[in-house]
């Protein structure tokens, strides 16, 4: 009978993100994450084989990491739809490796076939309904208002994560937020009913 492993899935998971996150994809492979964790390649062949099962682990591993970071706590639609772009913005500037990883790489999933596809999914479809109910406003131009907001805020996230742009967190979201009260106000929703930004940015 083999031996069994003593180092966890879950220690070589997290050691991977942490090497991700510090010094990009490429810097994680069989050997050198071996190295950093302080152990032979046994353990990480006996969990996953090879570097492809490693690459599919730690992408799932990866996207749920940042998903939990995403997770909106407001119960109002448009704060929390806030919230889920404050953490993505935050990713992009303060971890743009795992940004690159996950949204210009391709490893948060498959492609979407259309702009449609941005607004389909159960949690983007809730956000609809709710800021739909709270702003008065119907569920096509909640939809729209979400979609155009999400294209904008990738769009700035992905300069900032490549380097093309620098600029600080408050800046972005300075854009961001005004981009999307102007979505807002396009759709028909009330100024008076758009809830104020959270935070005063310069």
């Amino acid at each position: 009978m083999a031996r069994k492993t003593q180092i966890s899935k879950e220690v070589i998971l997290e050691t991977a993100l942490k090497m991700l996150i510090r010094n990009g994809y490429s810097s994680v492979n069989i050997k050198t994450l071996s190295k950093e964790i302080g152990c032979s390649t046994q353990p990480l062949v006996w969990h996953f084989e090879n570097m492809e099962g490693l690459r599919k682990d730690l992408a799932q591993y990866a996207l749920s990491y940042a998903n939990e970071k995403m997770r909106p706590a407001a119960e109002n639609g448009v704060e929390a739809f806030e919230q889920v772009g404050v953490a993505f913005i935050h990713i992009a500037v303060a971890k743009p490796n795992l940004f690159r990883f996950l949204y210009l790489e391709g490893y948060s999933g498959s492609p979407a076939e259309n702009f449609d596809a941005l607004t389909k999914d159960d949690d983007n479809a809730e956000l609809i309904k709710r800021i739909s109910r709270d702003l008065g406003i119907s569920e096509d131009s909640a939809g729209r208002y979400l979609q155009n907001t999400i294209i904008y805020t990738y769009g700035i996230a992905a300069l900032s994560a490549t380097g093309i742009i620098k600029a600080s967190e408050d800046e972005i979201m300075n854009l961001v937020n005004s981009a999307a009260d102007g979505f807002l106000m396009q759709e028909g929703a009330d100024p008076d009913k758009i809830p104020k930004h959270k935070e005063k940015r310069k």
